[in-house]
């Protein structure tokens, strides 16, 4: 695998439908005009590809100055447990190092925690934070 990681949100709308469907994140993928404007309005959009194929994405959404989110990182099951998503995720935790609150929410699921843990992150449950979240749909 030739892995190279880009900056940019301009992604080839059928490459960021098949990453999201191959993850399962159907909610995502209902309206793919929203996912595109969705990625486009982000703070950072960072990708991995293996030659001309989408196999990865880290997406950030906040100020970049006090706070961000972890929006989504998908990798695409092929390429999972290869360390695309640490590479992604270092690229982030080095361009935002200045930025003293990093928050992302996620499904619970022992590989997620360890992979967060892993990369510097702390479970609100372990800890003195507390977090909440509202979803619709």
């Amino acid at each position: 695998m030739n892995l190279t990681i880009q900056h940019g949100k301009k992604i080839n709308t059928e490459q960021v439908m098949n990453l999201y469907n191959d993850v399962g994140w159907a909610a995502y993928t209902k309206d793919a005009n929203l996912l595109q404007n969705a990625i486009e309005q982000s703070l950072d959009v960072i990708t991995a590809w293996d030659g001309e194929k989408l196999v990865g994405l880290i997406r950030v959404v906040g100020d970049g100055l006090t706070i961000l989110y972890i929006q989504d990182i998908l990798v695409l099951n092929a390429y999972q447990n290869q360390g695309v998503a640490t590479q992604l995720m270092e690229q982030v935790l080095q361009k935002y190092e200045h930025v003293r609150q990093k928050v992302l929410l996620t499904e619970e699921a022992p590989d997620v925690r360890h992979f967060y843990e892993k990369n510097g992150f702390e479970s609100c449950d372990q800890g003195s934070l507390v977090a909440f979240a509202k979803l619709e749909g």
